[in-house]
C-alpha cells in the first residue's frame, strides 16, 4: 500500500487535498487505479443476498469512484457525496430528489441560467412552483416561505453578478422551519467556503470547473449531510446516475492541485482586477475580494479566498465597442466555462433574465476567468482591448 495521511491525525486541509484518494491506492501507487466495471461477480448466494462484499454492480460504485467519492466529502465537509456527469445534472438532480409535486421552491434571482431555465420548464411541468429572491435578501427570507416551502437554493457569489449572500441568516431561518437549504459552491470550490460550517444541508459543484481544473471533463458533485443522506444516495442510486472511471480519475487528479491552483488564480485575478479598478471604462469591477467591491464584507467573514472568476460593467456597453474589444484578444478565448487554466471571456445582460430584481444598467457587461497566464501579459492585452473599445464607440 501507498502511504497515506493518518485520519485521526490534525492535518491542515492542504496536506489532505495532496493526500485525497490515497486510501483506495495500491502496490505503492501514489493514484487510485482506474476500475471499468459493469459486472462484478460473487463467490456464493449468501454472498449475493446481503454478504459483505463491497462492491456488487459498476454502477453502484468501484474504487475508482470511492475515492474520488469520499475526497468530497471531506474537502466539503459532508457526510457523503454523490458524483453526476455534470454540474447541471447534479443540480437538476438535487431538485428531482427532494422536491416533488405540490412543494414551493425559494430561488435566488442570480442563479446559473441553465438552472433557472430547469425550474421554469420540467420543474413546472411536474407541479413545483419557483418563487425568485433577491440574493440580498439575507433574514428577509423569512417574509417568502410558504407553508409548502421544500426547499431554499442559493448561489455565492451570484452567477455573472457576483452577489455575496448572507448564507448562515438564510439557513438559520430555514432550519427552523424545516426546509432545506442547497447552495451552488463552485465558485468557492469546496475549499474557500465552507457550506455546512454555513448551515446548508446540500451542496452541488460543478467540478467540471476548478476540481478537474483542466478544461477536458465534464463532472458534477452533490455533496450531503448526514440527515439527508440515506434518503438522497437511497433515490440518486434509483435514478441510475453514474460517473465514468476515466473521467472520475481526472478529477481526482484535478483535486490534488487544488489548493495551490485556487492560490494563483486568486493571485492573479487581484493583480487584473485593482488594474481594471482604475479604468475609465469601467462603471465596476464585481469581484468581492476587492476591498470596495459590493459584498466584500460578506465575502470577508464568509470565505477563506477567491477565485479567478469575476465581471466588469462599463460605462458604456455599447455592443459594437465590446465586440472590437473582445474579438481580437489574445490570451482571453470567448468561452462559456470556467475554472481551468486559460483565461476566458462571456458577454451578458442581466436584464433579459432577472425577475425577483431590477438591473437598471443598459449595455453588456462581461465576467471573465483569469487563468494561470502571467497577470502582466493579460494586462497589455486588455490594454490593447481597451484601445479597440474606445475607438468604437
Amino acid at each position: 500500500m501507498a502511504p497515506q495521511a493518518k485520519k485521526n491525525r490534525d492535518y491542515h486541509e492542504q496536506t489532505n487535498i495532496a493526500h485525497a484518494g490515497r486510501q483506495y491506492c495500491e502496490h505503492g501507487m501514489v493514484n487510485p487505479g482506474v476500475y471499468h466495471a459493469s459486472t462484478i461477480t460473487v463467490p456464493t448466494l449468501d454472498d449475493w443476498f446481503g454478504g459483505t462484499q463491497k462492491y456488487r454492480y459498476g454502477r453502484y460504485g468501484t474504487p475508482t469512484l470511492r475515492a474520488l467519492e469520499e475526497s468530497m466529502a471531506e474537502l466539503e465537509g459532508g457526510h457523503g457525496c454523490c458524483l453526476y456527469p455534470s454540474g447541471l445534472c447534479a443540480i437538476t438532480s438535487t431538485l428531482m430528489i427532494t422536491l416533488k409535486t405540490g412543494d414551493h421552491l425559494l430561488m435566488t434571482d442570480s442563479v446559473y441560467q441553465p438552472t433557472r431555465k430547469f425550474c421554469e420548464t420540467i420543474l413546472k411541468d411536474y407541479g413545483v412552483e419557483t418563487t425568485y429572491y433577491d440574493p440580498l435578501i439575507g433574514a428577509g427570507i423569512k417574509d417568502l416561505i410558504q407553508e409548502n416551502t421544500r426547499m431554499i437554493f442559493l448561489e455565492s457569489p451570484g452567477s455573472q453578478t457576483m452577489e455575496i449572500q448572507d448564507v448562515p441568516a438564510i439557513t438559520k431561518i430555514a432550519r427552523t422551519q424545516n426546509i432545506v437549504t442547497v447552495i451552488d459552491n463552485t465558485w468557492g470550490a469546496g475549499h474557500y467556503f465552507k457550506a455546512f460550517e454555513m448551515g446548508c444541508d446540500i451542496s452541488v459543484q460543478a467540478a467540471t470547473k476548478y476540481i478537474v481544473g483542466h478544461s477536458d471533463v465534464m463532472m458534477g458533485t452533490a455533496t450531503i449531510s448526514k440527515e439527508l443522506w440515506d434518503n438522497y444516495r437511497h433515490k440518486y442510486l434509483l435514478m441510475g446516475m453514474h460517473a465514468g472511471p476515466d473521467d472520475v480519475y481526472l478529477a481526482l487528479r484535478g483535486l490534488h492541485t487544488l489548493d495551490i491552483r485556487l492560490e494563483r488564480h486568486m493571485k492573479n485575478t487581484l493583480k487584473v482586477t485593482t488594474w481594471l479598478e482604475t479604468r475609465d471604462e469601467i462603471a465596476e469591477v464585481m469581484y468581492p475580494a476587492l476591498p470596495d467591491a459590493a459584498g466584500h464584507k460578506l465575502w470577508k467573514r464568509d470565505f477563506k479566498g477567491a477565485c479567478g472568476l469575476f465581471s466588469i460593467r462599463f460605462n458604456n456597453g455599447k455592443r459594437e465597442a465590446v465586440a472590437a474589444m473582445i474579438d481580437h484578444l489574445s490570451l482571453f478565448g470567448i468561452g462559456a466555462s470556467w475554472g481551468g487554466f486559460e483565461s476566458l471571456v462571456l458577454p451578458f445582460d442581466p436584464s433579459l433574465y432577472r425577475t425577483a430584481t431590477k438591473w437598471p444598467h443598459e449595455g453588456l457587461c462581461l465576467r471573465f476567468h483569469i487563468g494561470l497566464e502571467h497577470p502582466q501579459d493579460l494586462i497589455n492585452d486588455l490594454e490593447e482591448g481597451f484601445e479597440r473599445y474606445n475607438q468604437a464607440l
